[in-house]
């Protein structure tokens, strides 16, 4: 197997007349690699709003949703230990979650209605977002209302860690657990199973076995000190306004600690720290005499979790922008691809992947032995469908 330069070359040209140009985008840059190689790497676009200074490999991104497979992969490091099992009831870990019950009514000022879960939440329903939380900004239900009531998911300035289990713990749950999937907290809880579990905090525990193991120097829950300048400004799509500042880099929330350590949506990176990391899961676990992980462990996490062999088209309830619907499942972290001509895009069966509401994503595909790193910052990622037209340019230089 080999890519076309001239082919690979269609990939800037595509994203600067589509994107940049248009003014849909601030900035793009991508990576592609085959086993392990940068075989691809290249930034466009202005990093701040009002300066000509354009990101480049040294840029760090806010990676939002990126977060989940680092969170899901020290779950996976403290199973393999047998601290914790995939089928162990979430309140063991965290009491905090033992009475929880299932939504049955009320709401919108009137008092819930609840009745009680089929069975308790267990730790896979974390991995696969089958556990009945959900997210306030779906704008769904009377739950997600009471997220957003109740300011739970933010990061400054509001919750804690330990707080936030306990307001979670407090409210009802959409949907019994391994009922349906909903793209929700759950890996935020998962989060806080990894403190308990570990007895370090989130950061430390990134720190200590994922990140430093890694060399992944720029990544982290806030911009390293006296780095601020690398950081981008970030936008929101607003209908009718199109691009709008959201997030000033030289002003951004991401140059502090926050006080809620998000193991779902918090990490900031580089595209070439979280190449290793790709690089680590298509190696099976290892990178530059690094073991993250055992090899059976990737590869239970790369395997379809959701029942019945299901997919996202027949389990989602959510609203929700990260992968598509038919013939992608989920594992243990990542969706997987289960039937490329269901999802009408180039690929191959076995391929994982994950993105950020920031529009930011990667995919890892252990039969090409190919990993892609995408990075910009324009939320919600939905806005455009610049992710699979990326999959489609890559997947058509392979030759």
């Amino acid at each position: 197997m080999r890519f076309d330069p001239a082919r690979l070359d269609r990939i800037p040209a595509f994203v600067k007349e589509r994107y940049l140009d248009s003014g849909k985008l601030p900035h793009a840059q991508v990576l592609v690699a085959h086993r392990g190689e940068i075989v691809h790497f290249f930034s466009q676009g202005a990093a701040r709003e009002g300066a000509a200074a354009p990101i480049d490999e040294g840029t760090i991104f806010r990676i939002a949703s990126m977060t989940k497979p680092v969170t899901s992969v020290a779950f996976m490091q403290l199973l393999e230990q047998a601290k914790v099992s995939l089928d162990t009831p979430v309140h063991h870990v965290l009491p905090e979650f033992k009475d929880l019950a299932v939504y049955n009514g009320g709401g919108a000022g009137v008092p819930f209605l609840t009745k009680g879960c089929a069975r308790p939440m267990q730790m896979v329903d974390l991995l696969r977002h089958t556990s009945g939380l959900t997210y306030g900004f779906q704008n769904r239900t009377n739950i997600d209302a009471a997220y957003r009531e109740g300011k739970i998911e933010n990061w400054h300035g509001n919750l804690t860690l330990d707080e936030f289990i306990g307001a979670l713990g407090k409210l009802p749950l959409e949907f019994s657990p391994g009922e349906a999937w909903n793209y929700s907290v759950s890996t935020d809880v998962l989060g806080a199973v990894v403190e308990r579990v570990s007895g370090q905090r989130l950061d430390e525990y990134f720190r200590q076995h994922i990140f430093a193991p890694l060399k992944m120097d720029d990544t982290g829950f806030m911009v390293p000190e006296g780095q601020t300048h690398r950081l981008p400004d970030c936008y929101s799509f607003v209908p009718g306004k199109g691009k709008v500042l959201a997030d000033r880099g030289a002003e951004s929330m991401w140059a502090r600690q926050p006080r809620l350590l998000s193991g779902g949506g918090g990490l900031v990176s580089t595209a070439l720290d979280y190449h290793r990391f790709n690089t680590m899961l298509l190696n099976g676990g290892e990178l530059d005499g690094a073991r993250i992980l055992g090899r059976k462990s990737i590869e239970l996490m790369t395997l379809n979790h959701l029942p019945d062999d299901g997919d996202l088209a027949s389990w989602s309830r959510s609203l929700f922008s990260e992968a598509t619907n038919a013939g992608v499942g989920f594992g243990l972290g990542f969706a997987v691809n289960l039937d490329p001509v269901r999802t009408m895009i180039p690929g191959s069966v076995g391929e994982f992947y994950w993105g950020g509401m920031y529009s930011t994503a990667f995919f890892v595909d252990p039969v090409e032995e190919i990993t892609m790193v995408f990075m910009t910052q324009l939320a919600p990622s939905s806005t455009y469908p610049i992710r699979r037209e990326l999959k489609t340019l890559i997947y058509s230089a392979l030759v």
